[in-house]
């Protein structure tokens, strides 16, 4: 079987199933594995990501004001490829290439692929869609144990965090301007012994602004910029002018405010979520102990170290 796979967490999914040899052709963001990388790319983003993150969101604003794709399709490429399975989504047309800019290519094609379309919104979504692929790819026992590792992961530590207090928890999806993450991220957070205090379960990321963040009184501040790996979000929030009274909350004053990688760990909904639930306890309900450096005397972040897996 030949697999094109236009999204990073379809990549990581296949990987997982044994599939690696199958996948002919991925996406620009599809870095893990490793091997990953030496696929042929067939989506490239049409956004400048060397521009600031102000600048990005505006970009993005932008396209979507003119109902234009993020993302440019390699057509030549797909159609040489001929493949049987193409695995994208439909959930966000600011992460990933969706069905729509598949049209052109499809047209071309003289046998037509299957087109598995991966939607989610919650942890299950996510073991949902790995029992998708499985299932198109004649991998279903292979999904099954991945998906009981993942599960069993996470549910370790809500068995870990159970009785331990529940702390107030803002989770950041992007710096300027702010935006609390949204649909498996407050699960995630709830899942770790936490409360997230702006994000909505389910829903996508949302747009705030400072006074909210600092009136939401956090206990623990989560940075975790979309697709970003942990020394790009170092590096935005090393840069970021940060709002009087920010040295207030307690989740400054206490030294959790912690950037973690993104890209791995949250902004993808695949196995590694597994992973970034184990970061989030680590970060709500331990005593800081890892890498930390002042920001301009207003604060400390701490940076959390990727789990094993």
């Amino acid at each position: 079987m030949k697999i094109c796979s236009l999204l990073p967490s379809a990549t990581e999914i296949l990987f997982a199933l044994g599939l690696g040899d199958e996948v002919v052709g991925v996406s620009h963001e599809c870095d893990f594995p490793p091997e990953a990388r030496r696929k042929p790319v067939l989506i490239r983003s049409r956004i400048t990501h060397t521009e600031s993150p102000a600048a990005i969101d505006r970009q993005v604003r932008e396209f979507l004001e003119r109902s234009e794709s993020l993302y440019s399709v390699d057509l030549d490429a797909v159609c040489a490829l001929q493949p049987d399975l193409i695995v994208t989504q439909d959930l966000c047309h600011v992460c990933a290439a969706t069905p729509d800019d598949l049209g052109s290519a499809l047209a071309r094609l003289a046998v037509q692929p299957r087109v598995l379309t991966l939607n989610p919104h919650s942890l299950a979504d996510v073991s949902a869609d790995i029992r998708s692929v499985g299932a198109a790819t004649g991998r279903a026992a292979q999904a099954d144990s991945v998906v009981a590792d993942f599960q069993g992961r996470i549910a370790a530590v809500e068995r870990a965090v159970a009785n331990l207090p529940r702390k107030r928890v803002v989770c950041l999806e992007w710096l300027d301007p702010p935006y609390a993450a949204g649909h498996w991220v407050p699960e995630m957070v709830g899942r770790a012994g936490g409360v997230d205090v702006l994000g909505h379960a389910g829903k996508p990321a949302s747009r705030t602004d400072w006074d909210a963040i600092l009136a939401a009184r956090p206990d623990v501040i989560v940075v975790m910029p979309c697709g970003y790996s942990l020394e790009q979000a170092v590096a935005e929030f090393r840069q970021l002018a940060l709002p009087p009274g920010w040295g207030d909350i307690a989740a400054v004053m206490n030294g959790r405010v912690f950037l973690v990688e993104a890209s791995g760990y949250f902004s993808r909904p695949g196995p590694r979520l597994a992973g970034g639930v184990e970061i989030l306890s680590e970060a709500i309900h331990s005593a800081p102990k890892l890498q930390s450096t002042s920001h301009e005397s207003t604060g400390l972040f701490a940076r959390v170290a990727a789990p094993s897996g």
